[in-house]
């Protein structure tokens, strides 16, 4: 995870931060765009930011709809009767689905939540600042440029401390396998993330389909990670791979048809008890010659396996071949009788 703790202080935070302090300086109003992944955009009033929209963080719509406050029908409800207009406060307020308070708040979370995203993100480039300002959901005071980073890089930080750091759009973890006792004492929060962890969702992913922030998801997926509720599933790649060879069939020399065997299964145990019982081999019977052309094959007689096998030599139980050897026919006297001559040799210390 060290590119979550190296993101603080790079050439696109630097960049961003340049941009909106010249807007700042200016006092300019309109839209700043910043490309990269996931990018967004910066609304700006008065060199204030009072939106920011970005494909990294729910904004306040998804906010609403997703925490079950209102629902798909009475949202489009309200956009038929704002007439067209892309935030109905005016009706969220009129049909108590929402208080003035509640609807400032939910704004400036959506706006602190899209700016953590962007500088969470690849930052690649600002685009030169756009006279049209059409914010969506914004704030009545703008947030300073200066402090609104910060805060984002504040975020960013203490995502960076935790264990187990992930990225809003990288790790896509798994449940873990957990006590069912355990998993009913979680609260509700973690509950939520452990149903819609399935591997394929990233932190980003898990924020919109519930409505919570990028940043309260990334931290909860984070610190589940370090309390083993939540696991990374292993990658594929590093599984050891076989590699099977194929025998060089071309360097070896086909047998012709009708060729005598290399060696007769018999005449090979027969030599095998030869050797283990001390004797010399018999020797090799030599093949007939091949019939030259005119001639006359012979026809040799067919032999049933196992008819009229030659009976093997056995060696005698407890024969070792040391007394062969040792035969007085062989070396003129037994190894006993070595042993006496050679104490009745004459020494001139023995006198014998």
């Amino acid at each position: 995870m060290s590119g979550v703790r190296d993101s603080l202080g790079r050439v696109g935070y630097d960049l961003l931060s340049h941009a909106l302090g010249e807007c700042r300086n200016a006092r300019a109003t309109g839209k700043l765009r910043v490309s990269g992944k996931p990018g967004g955009v910066f609304h700006l009033r008065d060199g204030c930011v009072v939106a920011v929209e970005s494909p990294g963080a729910p904004g306040a719509e998804a906010r609403l709809l997703r925490s079950g406050r209102v629902s798909g029908e009475q949202w489009a409800e309200l956009l038929r009767e704002a007439s067209g207009a892309r935030w109905p406060e005016a009706g969220l307020i009129a049909h108590g689905y929402a208080g003035a308070a509640q609807l400032r708040v939910v704004c400036m979370m959506a706006m602190q939540d899209a700016a953590f995203a962007v500088v969470a993100g690849d930052v690649e480039a600002c685009d030169p600042l756009d006279a049209a300002f059409e914010p969506y959901a914004p704030v009545v005071l703008g947030e300073t440029p200066g402090r609104l980073l910060q805060d984002a890089a504040r975020k960013l930080a203490a995502v960076a401390a935790l264990p187990r750091p992930v990225r809003p759009d990288r790790e896509r973890p798994v449940p873990a396998v957990v006590p069912d006792e355990i998993r009913e004492r979680l609260p509700p929060p973690q509950k939520e993330l452990l149903a819609h962890a399935d591997g394929r969702r990233t932190a980003r992913d898990i924020a919109f389909a519930t409505g919570l922030g990028a940043y309260t998801v990334t931290v909860g997926m984070a610190r589940m990670l370090g309390e083993g509720l939540l696991e990374l599933p292993a990658e594929s790649a590093s599984a050891t791979r076989v590699t099977v060879r194929d025998l060089p069939t071309g360097a070896l020399r086909q047998r012709p048809a009708g060729a005598p065997p290399a060696l007769d299964p018999e005449v090979f145990s027969a030599l095998s008890s030869a050797v283990a019982a001390g004797e010399s081999p018999p020797p090799e019977p030599r093949p007939d010659p091949l019939p030259r052309s005119g001639d006359t094959a012979p026809v040799l007689p067919r032999r049933e396996p196992g008819a009229n096998a030659p009976s093997l030599p056995r060696r005698e139980p407890g024969a070792s071949g040391i007394t062969e050897s040792l035969a007085p026919e062989r070396a003129g006297v037994s190894w006993k009788g070595f042993f006496r001559l050679r104490h009745r040799i004459w020494t001139p210390d023995s006198g014998t």
